[in-house]
Order: C-alpha cells, then structure tokens, then sequence
C-alpha cells in the first residue's frame, strides 16, 4: 500500500508543472495540456484522500468528484479545441498572443 505523503507529493508534483506549463508557455494547445495536467493532479488526490478516509459505510465521495472533475475537463476541452481552430482557421497560428485578435 502506497502512503499518502507520496501520494498527496505526487499530486503536488503534477500540479505545480501544470501550473508552470500554463504561466510559461505561449501554445494555446500546450496550455490546455497543462491545465488537464493540473485537474489529473486533483484528481489524483481526491482518490487519494478518498482511499485514507474510506470505510466500509462511508460512500466513494473522492470518486464522485473525480468523475466530475472529468464530465468538467471534458467540455473543458471541447470548448477550448473549438476555441483553437477557430483561431488557427483565422490566424494561421496558435499563439496566446492572438486570441485579442478574435475580436470584431
């Protein structure tokens, strides 16, 4: 059985290149690879905590919210792969510096 330090330091790990990802990079795609980087990070801990704190009556609330973070992740995507080749079509880039250029 893992320990949850490792766990929970895995996760910690995981979020904080997401958050490097997202703050450095200037790829709209790169970017939203991040951010699922950061929300897999999340939900690593929930399970986490979830398997710490479980007990026989107690219902998988860690996995309840681990399967919404990922109803949210994917219309995060869809969303945001739209959003990308709309402004691909439109600028022949996918540059975060380009999307003020999305505007009438």
């Amino acid at each position: 059985m893992v320990p949850i330090e490792h766990v929970i330091g895995l996760s910690a790990i995981l979020f904080v290149i997401g958050v490097i990802g997202v703050v450095t990079r200037r790829n709209v795609i790169v970017i939203l690879m991040s951010i699922e980087l950061m929300l897999n990070a999340v939900n690593l801990a929930f399970v986490g905590f979830n398997r710490m704190w479980a007990s026989a009556d107690a219902p998988p609330d860690g996995h309840i919210f681990v399967l919404m973070v990922i109803s949210v992740a994917a219309a995060e995507v869809a969303v945001g792969l739209g959003i990308v080749i709309s402004m691909f079509r439109n600028r022949d880039s996918v540059d975060i510096d380009d999307v003020s250029l999305l505007k009438w």
